[in-house]
């Protein structure tokens, strides 16, 4: 297996960006976990419910907005991950700022495009 990834913001619904980008990281052999608000599966990956204490988080991919993310500033920099990916309508000069400070690399960028171009 590639990088972990931890996607938050994960849907049920398939034509949601945080759906695609689990099918296709589990279609490039990444390892994925999955943060949303209802439970299920996509992929075969469980979408957790509840803030798990991860482990080996090399990416968090973002898709949620600049105001619910900042209920997961704490919880991402625990995480201690390499990267943050904030995919478009995410970007939050907050927490980019935050990340900085905590020595976390972060890009605006689209995860399914980087899967695509093989720049992930």
């Amino acid at each position: 297996m590639n990088r972990k990834t931890l996607v938050i913001g994960a849907s049920l619904k398939p034509q949601r960006y945080s759906n695609m980008a689990i099918r296709k990281l589990v279609n490039y052999k990444h390892g994925v976990c999955a943060f949303g608000l209802k439970e299920g599966q996509v992929a075969g990956i469980e979408i957790d419910t509840n803030l798990m204490p991860y482990k080996d988080i090399d990416t968090v991919t973002l898709y949620l907005n600049p105001e619910n993310q900042k209920l997961y500033y704490d919880y991402i920099i625990g995480l201690n991950p390499e990267r943050v990916i904030f995919n478009p309508g995410t970007e939050n000069s907050e927490f980019q700022n935050i990340l900085k400070q905590a020595q976390i690399q972060y890009e605006e960028a689209c995860t399914l495009v980087l899967l695509s171009t093989n720049q992930y």
